[in-house]
Order: structure tokens, then sequence, then C-alpha cells
């Protein structure tokens, strides 16, 4: 049960929340850092669509961008902060809440709703 009983929803977060952000912080949460080319190919989203979320994650304060070069070659690094960690976290957490009240609810009073 949530605090004070409030639905899980509220432990939501709506900088991650887009379906795009949470791919980008999904793929990131799993590493140390990644290349930006690889994040743009795991979420399927074009260099400016990844430019721009990540702008928003990185105004957050949850992705941080590091520029650099391997030999000649400019190369961006994006890694969640460990504030974007945490809010992926409860993130994940509470969509798992939701689920999980969703099929408790089904399962304890059948007759309160109809199946599918």
């Amino acid at each position: 049960m949530t605090a004070a009983g409030r639905h899980p929803r509220h432990g939501l977060d709506e900088v991650v929340h887009s379906p795009v952000r949470f791919s980008i912080t999904a793929t990131l949460s799993g590493v140390d850092r990644a290349e930006f080319g690889f994040v743009r190919d795991a979420v399927e989203i074009t260099d400016s669509a990844l430019s721009k979320q990540v702008a928003v994650l990185e105004q957050a304060g949850y992705v941080t961008v590091t520029k650099g070069y391997v030999g000649k070659r400019p190369r961006t690094w994006l890694a969640l902060s460990p504030a974007g960690r945490a809010a992926f976290e409860r993130h994940l957490a509470a969509l798992t809440e939701i689920a999980a009240r969703a099929r408790d609810t089904a399962t304890a009073d059948p007759g309160a709703v109809s199946p599918s």
C-alpha cells in the first residue's frame, strides 16, 4: 500500500513517463554510460529526437552528457546521474505497483470486473 492510501500513480515521474524518455532511461539503467549512437539505435529514434529528449533529461538532472574523442572522431556519451537512476527506479516501482494492484483487484473480487 502506498503512503496514506494514495494510488501508486502519484509515484510516477512526469519527466521519465514519456515513452521515449522512459526507453532512454531504461537503456541507460543497465550500464555506466553508453555512446549516443548506441542509445539512438536501441531506442529506435533519430539523432534529433534523442538530442531533444536528452536535453529534457539533462535539464531535470537525470542524465549527464560527456563529449570527447575516440581517435579523431567526436563521440558523445550518456549516463544516468544518481538522481536519474533513483527517478527511474521509483517510476518503475510505481508502474509495477499499478499493475500488481490491478491484478490483485481482479482476483480478489472477480465479480466486480468482466473478463475481456
